[in-house]
């Protein structure tokens, strides 16, 4: 039997949970940290609190991102190598840390995954012919290998939209002498095709991010070149503002799955800590990691805001995906 609710009780339960939203203790965030040494994928309640680390080995794990279900945790690790020694490579575990494979296999470095909203495929950047470049891979098994994208386009930092229909990602403004040009935001369908430019400006823009809903993006911007500073602008392009501004770094930007937060790193206070905000850059002091170490890459998911999919779209974990934020690294 499907239950009823009256609009006022539905009314007042959407106003008590936005009052709530950074207590709700399904709410997590994984983020990487080397508090323990080396850099490993932990993941916190999204107040701060039960840090609970799920890599754990002598070497690099970085760059999470949740599967659309939850169920699972996509990173990057150098755990791996060959005689020309360890490179970065992705890998997939459980959302506890167990089962952990790898996905990709190749002779050369690539990071920065992101999950299709369907959560059958995972884009990435790959170093592959000593230029970045997007690809995309099954997420169950790294399998059906393709890069997207114009063949002369480089691209980093990919960020699929919540329809799975478009692709946001950096590339330089000048492919013929990129030392001479700047970072910049574009956005193309997600086989590739239709390529169009959404940052035109004299300094670096980087790291874009989809909100939730799909009608903004939030990015990296050294607006007045002396650092970086989180930044938002519509999905076309317009209504670029800043949302942080700070003498220090501030970068990974990743939405809350209501679309009212960004997450994000900061060495504000010295060492890199994760940092939570209003999306409209209201207090923005939160600071949710508070040891000494250098914490970065957050990464939000809440299954509260799991949704019914369509059969056709049921990824190989689950039938239900949730709308989330993500990060990726800018500091390769």
């Amino acid at each position: 039997m499907r239950r009823r609710y009256s609009l006022l009780a539905i009314v007042v339960a959407l106003g008590l949970r936005s009052l709530v939203v950074d207590a709700d203790p399904q709410a997590r965030i994984a983020f990487s940290s080397d508090r323990d040494g080396n850099k490993e994928i932990y993941v916190m309640g999204a107040d701060g609190k039960n840090p609970r680390k799920l890599t754990n080995n002598g070497f690099s794990n970085t760059d999470p991102s949740w599967s659309p279900d939850g169920k699972h945790i996509a990173f990057v690790s150098e755990r791996e190598g060959n005689f020309a020694g360890k490179r970065l490579q992705i890998y997939v575990m459980d959302a506890d840390g167990k089962n952990q494979r790898k996905l990709s296999r190749n002779p050369f470095a690539e990071w920065d995954p992101t999950w299709s909203p369907d959560g059958k495929h995972i884009t990435f950047t790959s170093n592959v012919d000593f230029h970045k470049h997007i690809y995309v891979m099954d997420a169950t098994n790294g399998k059906n290998l393709r890069r997207i994208g114009q063949h002369e386009r480089v691209g980093w930092h990919p960020s699929w939209s919540p329809d799975g229909e478009r692709i946001a990602f950096t590339s330089w403004s000048n492919l013929e002498a990129p030392g001479l040009g700047n970072w910049e935001i574009y956005v193309m369908d997600a086989d590739g095709s239709n390529q169009q430019r959404l940052t035109q400006n004299p300094a670096h823009e980087s790291d874009p991010s989809w909100s939730p809903d799909g009608k903004r993006i939030a990015f990296v911007s050294t607006g007045d070149w002396r650092n970086y500073e989180i930044s938002v602008m519509d999905a076309d392009g317009k209504n670029q503002r800043r949302l942080t501004r700070n003498p220090a770094r501030d970068w990974h930007p990743s939405w809350s799955p209501d679309g009212k937060h960004i997450a994000f790193a900061s060495n504000r206070e010295g060492n890199w800590a994760i940092y939570v905000m209003n999306a409209d850059g209201a207090r923005q002091v939160r600071r949710r990691t508070k040891d000494g170490s250098d914490n970065t890459d957050p990464a939000w998911f809440d299954p509260t805001f799991a949704v019914e999919i369509a059969p056709a779209a049921v990824s190989p974990t689950g039938k239900k995906f949730t709308m989330w934020g993500w990060l990726k690294q800018v500091d390769r």
